[in-house]
């Protein structure tokens, strides 16, 4: 329980389908504590911690090592670079934001029709967008980038209090620094089947892949998830579970999904999640808002079928240059995911 590697995984680049700064971070992280260590033909990593029991569930815990960002698609005869999206990004956002391109982090940013020449400001496209590095011809930026080459926002981590820390690629960098810290903990009676999984962003590929290969009895992904507690002007201020403020905040503990657009998890794994959370004295969050989803979308739905659930991390203004999360929330999510790990049985599964 330590984050001892979430300022690493925060800061590597690890677009969408090319997630191998990512790999090296995890890998040194864990070698040591884990068997049947690989990396498939996707790029996921699997690894096996084996439990102490005699007849013992096989229970895994996947993390996505990807986050979303760009892909240069054009070059200009003005050196401006066009680009497209690789997963969920909010195009409101881009403007102005500083960037790094390639294998070798070229700066750029992202340029717009400046306020004084646009006459409609409500309208921001991704397709009018573009990145300037300086350059002022094609032949210019050739040697630099090159169509192809992954984009991602430029933000470095930091510690803002003592409880807080705020950073790029919570989703999911933070699960990934969760199992880290719970495959460095243990043992656990059952056997950990771990995943820290590629291209989630852009349909949760690498876990149905990972769990074909791992074939568990029952599945957990760890995840960040949106912190809903910004100011809001629809909502009432001292009701944080309306409708159009769901309660999911950050200081209040893990977070439970109920169901998304990828899941409805089974009543069962759901109740077994908070009999555990309020056992252990674990304050935990429902997630009642719908939209989104998961790698337990895949992974429930491979082999013959796979129980699954999610237990995620409250972060503010994740898929943007800085999310934050707080330390508290991420002690108890690790506590609550190595209670379930310590009370899986076969009858919560079956």
């Amino acid at each position: 329980m330590t984050m001892n590697y979430l300022q690493q995984l925060s800061e590597a680049v690890g677009v969408s389908g090319k997630e191998e700064a990512v790999r090296p971070i995890i890998l040194d992280a864990i070698k040591d504590q884990v068997t049947d260590l690989r990396i498939d033909s996707l790029g996921n990593i699997t690894a096996i911690k084996k439990g102490t029991a005699s007849d013992r569930p096989r229970v895994m815990l996947a993390a996505h090592m990807d986050e979303i960002g760009l892909m240069v698609t054009a070059i200009g005869g003005d050196g401006l670079i066009k680009f497209t999206n690789i997963g969920g990004v909010d195009e409101r956002i881009l403007p102005a934001l500083r960037v790094k391109i390639g294998d070798e982090a070229v700066p750029g940013v992202i340029v717009w029709t400046p306020i004084h020449r646009n006459r409609d400001q409500n309208a921001v496209a991704l397709s009018n967008l573009r990145i300037d590095i300086g350059a002022s011809s094609k032949e210019e930026v050739n040697g630099k980038v090159k169509v192809g080459d992954r984009v991602v926002f430029d933000s470095r981590f930091m510690e803002i209090s003592p409880t807080m820390v705020r950073g790029k690629a919570f989703d999911d960098r933070v699960g990934c620094s969760i199992l880290i810290d719970v495959l460095q903990g243990g043992p656990y009676p059952v056997d950990v089947l771990a995943a820290f999984t590629v291209q989630e962003e852009i349909g949760l590929r690498g876990a149905r892949v990972a769990a074909q290969t791992l074939k568990p009895d029952v599945a957990i992904a760890l995840e960040g998830t949106t912190a809903n507690d910004i100011p809001n002007p629809l909502a009432d201020p001292d009701d944080m579970e309306t409708e159009s403020n769901p309660a999911c905040r950050l200081g209040a503990g893990p977070v439970l999904t109920m169901m998304d657009r990828s899941l409805i998890v089974p009543p069962r794994l759901l109740s077994f999640l908070r009999t555990t959370a309020d056992a252990h004295q674990i304050p935990y969050q429902l997630k009642t808002q719908l939209g989104g989803g998961t790698d337990a979308g895949s992974i429930h739905t491979s082999t013959i079928g796979v129980p699954s659930a999610v237990i995620s991390m409250p972060c503010r203004y994740i898929h943007s240059p800085t999310a934050y999360l707080n330390r508290d929330d991420y002690a108890l999510v690790v506590r609550l995911v190595q209670a379930a790990l310590h009370g899986m049985t076969w009858e919560v599964i079956r």
